[in-house]
């Protein structure tokens, strides 16, 4: 038996753990640079807020519904996060972390442990621990959880936010419910797909021929299709490394010249080798890509990356930025007013099993650097010690006008309570 929980409304909910008066009142939480919505409290939904919204455009309809609009508080979410996979691992040895707010566990061979029971306690326990509300979904497959956990955050009173699909009967009767765009994994194309053949419900998904799902489309959906089955087709996966990183940025104006660009792709390079040295990796090629502004129609248009192979596995960003320079100077043109820049690190392995060569090697002495800058910089806050070749004074800032204080992890900004 697997199960899958779901915080809901995370973000929203997130919001409102130091915020009491706002249960019941509409709320939207914003992307980064306070762009689009992102997270809506039910009561948003039901104003009429669109996942996806730009928040410009909508502050008549905030205006008008009295909606508490939010920048992204990451560092709130991600600890609250933590604390509700923490108390879950209290309770089940084999857990997947799918994403900040979702959870799933395995519970086969718990035959004798009263699981409608547990699921309430778990349900209870992180709402009364956490102050984050949650749905839990039951069944014999990860999928089927999936629709379980769907039911159970549809009629939570009916529910008690937990529901077990345990049955052959609630099965087909859940399925029958679902629609086919709302399966685990089936995309908008492909559901206009099914639709035109007359599959509107995850039910009628399932009668289909296997050879014809396999010929149609591929064998991920002919997995999905076992698992709505009730076929056990997947298994938790343990959590791996990423098997690349990104740091990119749209930058506040337009830059014009390479220093600019190159202060930029430096800064971008250091912040990818501390995040491989978190992990524990080294990469051996990058790419760098640089655009101009393609919303800017009137204004000449220039878009190029390029992809360079090092010498050497390496997580310095002293290194890393050299080579990024390299190849930042094969793709700038002049005359160009550039809007965006990135570095993408590939092709992993672990700093413990770097192949080294007769001929060029990573400097030794930049783990012992690297190390202590990242020490430095954990103790007295980031960017704190930097390269010669960044801006000693700039640091990066999202635009979050209306960011809630991070109550749990910056003691300044704890809640206040008087009496």
């Amino acid at each position: 038996m697997f199960a899958l929980l779901d915080c809901n409304n995370f973000y929203a909910s997130c919001e409102r753990v130091f915020r009491p008066d706002l249960n019941g009142k509409p709320i939207v939480v914003l992307s980064n640079n306070d762009g689009c919505v992102i997270a809506r409290s039910n009561e948003a939904k039901a104003v009429g807020v669109p996942m996806g919204a730009p928040a410009f455009k909508y502050q008549e309809l905030f205006n008008e519904h009295k909606v508490n609009v939010f920048s992204a508080n990451f560092a709130l979410y991600g600890d609250l996060s933590m604390r509700v996979m923490n108390i879950l691992s209290t309770y089940c040895p084999e857990m997947e972390i799918y994403s900040i707010d979702e959870a799933f566990l395995d519970f086969r061979g718990f035959d004798y442990q009263d699981l409608p029971k547990l699921g309430k306690e778990i349900a209870i326990k992180v709402h009364k621990w956490t102050g984050i509300p949650v749905s839990i979904g039951f069944a014999e497959t990860k999928t089927l959880a999936k629709v379980a956990n769907r039911v159970a955050k549809k009629y939570p009173k009916q529910t008690s936010n937990v529901h077990f699909i345990d049955s052959d009967e609630k099965r087909i009767k859940a399925l029958k419910w679902l629609k086919v765009e709302d399966i685990w994994g089936i995309g908008r194309q492909l559901s206009k797909k099914l639709n035109a053949i007359g599959v509107n419900t995850a039910y009628e998904f399932t009668q289909l021929p296997d050879e014809y799902v396999r010929k149609q489309m591929s064998v991920v959906e002919l997995r999905l299709k076992n698992e709505l089955a009730g076929q056990p087709m997947l298994q938790i996966e343990k959590r791996q490394a990423k098997k690349n990183i990104a740091t990119t940025r749209s930058f506040e104006k337009n830059y014009t010249t390479f220093d600019e660009l190159a202060e930029r792709v430096v800064t971008f390079s250091v912040s990818c080798a501390e995040k491989l040295r978190r992990q524990k990796s080294c990469c051996t090629s990058l790419m760098v890509f640089i655009h101009t502004n393609g919303f800017r129609k009137e204004m000449p248009q220039y878009s190029r990356n390029i992809v360079v192979k090092l010498p050497y596995a390496s997580n310095s960003g002293i290194e890393l930025a050299k080579f990024a320079l390299q190849a930042l100077q094969r793709i700038y043109k002049q005359g160009y007013l550039y809007k965006k820049a990135g570095i993408i690190v590939m092709d992993f392995c672990p700093e413990n099993e770097v192949q080294h060569s007769l001929f060029e090697n990573s400097d030794p002495r930049h783990k012992v650097l690297m190390k202590t800058m990242d020490g430095i910089n954990a103790r007295i806050g980031q960017q704190k010690i930097k390269l010669g070749s960044q801006d000693r004074d700039r640091i990066w800032k999202m635009k979050q006008e209306r960011l809630s204080p991070r109550y749990t992890t910056k003691l300044s900004e704890i809640i206040i309570v008087n009496s």
